[in-house]
């Protein structure tokens, strides 16, 4: 049974199928994570197993982190996050995750932090049309009004305004998996996906609500 994997975005770039057609794929680094803690319904009340990802130098760490990892005998690691399981009799304490955990034809979801793109205006930010560019026309890319008049005499929460764009946590589903080296630990997914070069990733396998 496949928990999930972390990994980061390495780019994009593209393969043929068997019919010749030109896929679009993302290029991800999935893993090697490492399996730092694992909670059941009777120490914690759930069932969940927590990896560890991307090894660095100790200094890059906290005195909290570090003591954590080292009750596990587990090297310096600068992502650590759950996934919740049905059982996590499955796993064990130290055990290595790789990109073996999926196969060619999987659907994954992949869940990241979309690119920053700072602050944005109403056209940028919600897809907003501009005003008139002629006949003396000062509305260009102003919004225009926001609300009524004396009554009620303010604009409604969640009016969508000019701010902050991108840097959110998204999750793009049913993405399936084109290519998996395991030699490499690269994963291939069918299209694009949350962030930039070197954004974490976290790909587990396809939620199916309903079912």
């Amino acid at each position: 049974m496949s928990i999930g994997i972390l990994g980061t975005k390495v780019g994009m770039t593209q393969v043929f199928d068997q019919e010749g057609r030109a896929v679009p794929v993302t290029v991800v680094l999935a893993g090697p994570c490492r399996v730092t803690q694992i909670k059941t319904k009777q120490t914690d009340g759930y069932e969940s197993v927590q990896l560890g990802f991307d090894e660095v130098t100790p200094k890059k760490l906290n005195k909290p982190e570090l003591g954590h990892l080292n009750k596990t005998e587990a090297p310096p690691l600068r992502h650590l996050q759950e996934f919740r399981v049905p059982s996590a009799s499955e796993w064990t304490v130290g055990q290595e995750i790789k990109s073996d955990v999926f196969a060619v034809g999987q659907i994954v979801d992949v869940v990241g932090n979309t690119i920053g793109r700072g602050f944005a205006g109403w056209q940028k930010r919600h897809n907003f049309a501009r005003g008139p560019m002629t006949h003396g026309s000062k509305n260009h890319r102003e919004p225009g009004s926001t609300g009524a008049g004396t009554t009620p005499g303010r604009v409604y929460p969640g009016k969508k305004m000019a701010g902050r764009l991108g840097g959110k946590r998204v999750t793009i589903g049913k993405l399936p998996i084109v290519m998996v080296d395991t030699e490499k630990n690269l994963i291939l997914i069918a299209g694009s996906v949350p962030g930039k070069r070197g954004t974490l990733l976290r790909i587990v396998p396809e939620v199916r609500v309903g079912k």
